[in-house]
């Protein structure tokens, strides 16, 4: 092969310099860009750390593999025969021989090098085990097999397993790389009969073969620990096949293994090659009898004839460890019975019961974000999100549930023709305001102008620049927001100093702000410029003149992407929500410490267990569907709205996983003493963990094996019955009964199940029977400081309606089902909400707001039109909570019938109800009323048919005006005088 001239070799030299350039500079600026950013939030320590880590295990990785593998490289060329035969002058393997001779140096730096790299660049990925391993914790919980402590499957098998992984690896590339430079330079041939295989080829390959088997003997021993993280049909863990068979089988392999190891390498120096074979004949025939055979027949013909009694230890100890391992050990999971029946007068149950009817939520947070923002929007840059939060504040010395959100930059609602770069990165770059509504009130609903909305009240900058609260409200002393849940990932801002006479960041109006919180990284520098213009690919950041020496740029503005940024450790939860702390907007984000290798506990996918009707419209972040089977909200972390800083407290010093990260990054996470008493009057007890234990809880509160294994007394959380956009009652009822999506918690302020008089902040949820939809429980769980993370399950034994049971019973009375024809026929949208889940008197109590939206043009938005609510086997449909609570209190709601059949699956049929009859014979004006409101329908209808819209607004007059009478002697409350007006209010339309 000719030598490459030297102006070839200086192109191929550029070649390779520009090649690496182009590789490694994007990685280059990502790595300045984030040292900068952790630099701002002051966890500089946590980047390092990882950096420094995975760079150590890229050189040590790579080093080792690679050095092994030149090693063998390197011993297949010293050992090669001194005298090569040639098969001819076309013999392939002479050319190829005489190439890698004439580059040796290249070839024997290049290709290990190679191997290193590519092993390397793989290894550095696990920087979290092996971080583990370094400083990993005692659990002080033992497994009851081998009486390891749990920490040592949590934090020394896998890097155990890692280690033997790399190794397998780096034996089984070693040896293909010698048998490839032993074939190449003679000391094997497939020339001759059977081929020759030189002595000191021989010699090499058996011994690295040999090590490779030696490492399999390695491996058996720690399968035997693998056991406990097997997953079986019904539970996780080492069953009865497990322990009798397989176990006594990984020793029995681990013998033979080490055996032939040794034959390995005894035949390797006595130059015996049939040695070896026999072994690796015994290793395979031994593997399939006694590794798979063996267990199978045991597992065929004994433990599936009797696996209720075979498998009770091992179920046994997967209950125990589950719980355990999800936080539902009995010392935090109450369970009583509770009757499901009303054992208490009705007066009795206004009295004692006062702490949950007098905090009944009637504002959906999933429902009214388009309601905040058609009244509290101010411009159409700002907005919501989809889902708003619930969260409580003490005013004016009383304890309230809120719905809160903050008024947040939205970017995509700019007008089309002003979404130019300057509009999006300099002048529009922040929020305003702190909006929220007291959960359990709207404005009266006889009110025609504003009927049914929230009361409104916000912190925020008014127009003169000053910042306004509301009095009597919550005191907001800094509205600006800077960071939120609405900027996306690519979202920057350019704050700070500017230049006279240049782009100034938006405020109100009337004035215009200048950013002075410490959040930011500094964009002043011509390098930093340069940097960030190529890492965005933004030339107008190099050339714009608005940008000063002490302007910043916000980037990574999400609180979820903050926290989980500084601390990757950590599974994030979906949901952030702000919460004013001493004046300012904080975003608590709850953090998640998980493990997928806690031995005999059940595993759960985490975005399938958090998944619910929420996620699935998209209303909420879904969580990453990986395996966990141990889970600790170990830290609260929070995240201020205006300069970003973020703090990561820990609130559960207990746990060995964070213990072990806190070592890992010293003086990251503040310990819990410095929370602050206001702080924490706001912490909630996290959706998901709850979700995830809600889940776990409906299989695992079983704790006779039997029972367990057989599934009869499972629960499952109940599915939502609620549909949006649907008018009709029959409608309603076929979406419902296509509905699988779980019923998501919900936040209430109500009484403690533990003592009905004692108000509590709680996040509740119902459980039904599996495969059926007659209550099972009802599990809540404080959020107050003094009873955080207490779960309470109020067990049922009685078929108590559930959930679907109740929206079924709801649709088909009388009463509701005739409004919900008569506002299908005006085009009008109803929106049910949140049907939230109370005990109350011993029995349940079901309410449900009823939202409406007018289909009159593009601005439609909730509006609070009725409430429904069930108790004691009664409907009550009205205007406001109050006397929809007073039907079913005082007698006068429409009585639900008994189930007329049962299809097997615990859903009832039944039939419309009918008020209840005076001596068996309804009373004249209520016949009458009922005929006049058939008659009226019947009217509209043939109107609506003849387009004579005079006539359809009399038949709407007489139908409003028998409903009315209907509602007058069905209930006995006093029919409002008639007007010949519709008695669905209009909705109003606001301003701005």
């Amino acid at each position: 092969m000719p030598k490459l001239s030297r102006r070839s070799r200086i192109l191929l030299i550029v070649g390779v310099v520009l090649l690496f350039g182009l590789i490694t500079g994007s990685r280059l600026l990502d790595t300045y860009v984030n040292w900068l950013w952790f630099g701002e939030v002051n966890f500089r320590n946590v980047y390092s750390t990882v950096l420094l880590t995975r760079l150590g295990l890229f050189v040590a990785v790579g080093a080792v593999v690679g050095g092994i593998v030149a090693l063998n490289l390197y011993l297949a060329y010293r050992s090669r025969p001194v005298f090569v035969p040639v098969s001819g002058p076309d013999d392939p393997v002479a050319r190829y021989r005489t190439v890698v001779m004439r580059r040796m140096r290249l070839f024997a730096i290049g290709i290990p090098l190679f191997v290193a790299l590519i092993a390397g660049a793989s290894a550095q990925q696990n920087w979290q085990e092996i971080q583990l391993f370094l400083n990993g914790q005692p659990f002080g919980v033992t497994d009851p097999q081998f009486g390891h402590d749990i920490g040592f499957y949590a934090f020394e098998l896998p890097f155990y397993e890692w280690l033997l992984s790399w190794l397998f690896i780096t034996v089984a590339v070693s040896f293909i790389g010698a048998v490839i430079a032993h074939y190449l330079f003679g000391g094997i041939r497939l020339a001759g009969r059977g081929g020759q295989l030189s002595g000191p080829a021989r010699l090499h390959l058996a011994l690295v073969a040999g090590t490779f088997v030696l490492l399999k003997a390695v491996a058996y021993f720690f399968d035997r620990y693998e056991l406990l993280l097997h997953e079986n049909e019904k539970f996780v863990g080492a069953s009865y096949t497990d322990l009798n068979a397989v176990l006594p089988a990984k020793l029995i392999l681990l013998c033979i293994a080490v055996f032939c190891a040794v034959a390995f390498f005894a035949g390797a120096f006595m130059r015996n090659v049939q040695l070896p074979a026999i072994a690796t004949v015994l290793l395979v025939l031994s593997s399939v009898l006694v590794g798979a055979a063996w267990p199978a027949v045991l597992e065929q013909f004994s433990v599936k004839p009797n696996a209720i009694q075979k498998e009770a230890t091992s179920i046994t100890r997967n209950i125990a460890a589950t719980r355990q391992s999800f936080g539902l050990t009995e010392d935090k999971v109450s369970t009583k019975p509770y009757e499901g029946k009303q054992t208490v007068s009705n007066d009795q149950i206004k009295t004692n019961d006062q702490a949950t009817l007098g905090n009944i939520r009637l504002l959906d947070p999933a429902v009214l974000s388009r309601t905040f923002t058609q009244f509290t929007q101010l411009r159409p840059f700002y907005g919501f999100p989809n889902k708003l939060d619930v969260d409580r504040y003490t005013v004016d010395g009383k304890l309230r549930d809120y719905i809160v959100a903050v008024r947040e930059l939205k970017l995509d609602s700019l007008p089309q023709g002003q979404r130019d770069w300057i509009n999006q990165h300099l002048i529009y770059t922040h929020g305003n305001g702190f909006v929220y509504a007291e959960a359990n009130k709207v404005n009266a609903v006889a009110d025609q102008t504003n009927g049914g909305y929230p009361e409104f009240k916000t912190g925020e900058v008014k127009p003169n620049g000053d910042v306004g609260n509301e009095p009597n409200g919550i005191k907001v002393d800094q509205p600006r927001t800077y960071y939120g849940e609405l900027f996306g990932m690519n979202d920057y801002s350019i704050v700070g100093g500017r230049p006279e006479g240049s782009a100034a960041e938006y405020d109100t109006d009337s004035k215009s702000y200048t950013y002075t919180g410490a959040g930011g990284v500094p964009i002043g520098s011509l390098f930093n410029k340069l940097a960030f213009a190529a890492y965005y690919g933004e030339r107008n950041i190099l050339f714009n003149q608005s940008i000063a020496d002490d302007s910043k740029i916000l980037f990574k503005r999400t609180p979820r992407d903050r926290v989980q940024a500084v601390a990757p450790w950590l599974t994030v939860d979906s949901d952030p929500y702000p919460a004013v702390v001493n004046g300012r907007i904080t975003w608590i984000v709850d953090g998640y410490t998980t493990l997928d290798n806690y031995p005999y506990a059940q595993r759960t996918q985490l975005g399938d267990a958090t998944n619910d009707s929420l996620t699935a419209d998209g209303v909420v972040i879904s969580q990453v569907n990986k395996p966990v089977n141990y889970i600790r909200n170990s830290v609260k972390a929070t995240v201020d709205a205006y300069d970003g800083s973020v703090n990561l407290y820990a609130i559960d010093d207990k746990d060995p996983v964070l213990k072990a990260w806190m070592g890992v990054f010293p003086g990251t996470v503040k310990p819990g003493s410095d929370i602050s008493n206001e702080l924490r009057q706001h912490f909630r007890y996290p959706e998901d963990l709850f979700k995830v234990q809600r889940q776990i809880l409906s299989k695992y509160h079983v704790s006779s094996p039997s029972d367990f294994y057989s599934g009869v007394s499972y629960w499952s959380p109940a599915q939502d019955p609620t549909i949006d956009n649907v008018t009709t009652a029959d409608a309603q009822r076929d979406a419902a009964s296509k509905r699988r999506d779980a019923q998501p918690p919900f936040y209430v302020l109500a009484g403690d199940p533990s003592d009905a008089s004692k108000v509590r902040f709680q996040l509740t949820s119902p459980l039904v029977r599996e495969n059926r939809e007659f209550m099972a429980a009802y599990v809540s769980v404080g959020s107050d400081p003094d009873n955080y993370g207490k779960i309470s399950v109020l067990q049922l034994n009685t078929d108590a309606k559930g959930p679907q049971q109740i929206q079924t019973q709801f649709l088909t009375s009388d009463n509701v089902s005739r409004e919900l024809n008569l506002l299908a026929q005006q085009k009008t949208t109803v929106v049910y909400g949140n049907l939230l889940t109370l005990p109350v008197g011993g029995a349940l109590l079901y309410v449900e707001p009823v939202y409406i939206e007018r289909a009159s043009n593009n601005t439609s938005y909730p509006q609070l039109s009725k409430v429904l609510v069930w108790y004691g086997d009664r409907v009550g449909y009205a205007s406001t909570l109050n006397e929809a609570l007073d039907q079913v209190l005082s007698g006068a709601g429409a009585v639900v019938p008994p189930p007329s059949n049962n299809n097997g699956n615990g859903q009832t049929s039944t039939t419309p109800s009918t008020p209840a009859p005076t001596n068996g014979v309804l009373s004249p004006e209520l016949q009458k009323a009922i005929n006049d409101i058939d008659a009226a329908l019947a009217d509209v209808r043939k109107a609506q048919q003849d387009g004579n819209f005079a006539e359809l607004g009399q038949a709407y007059s007489r139908l409003d005006d028998a409903t009315k009478r209907f509602k007058q002697y069905n209930t006995g409350a006093a029919a409002p005088p008639a007007t010949g007006q519709s008695s669905v209010v209009p909705s109003p339309t606001p301003s701005g």
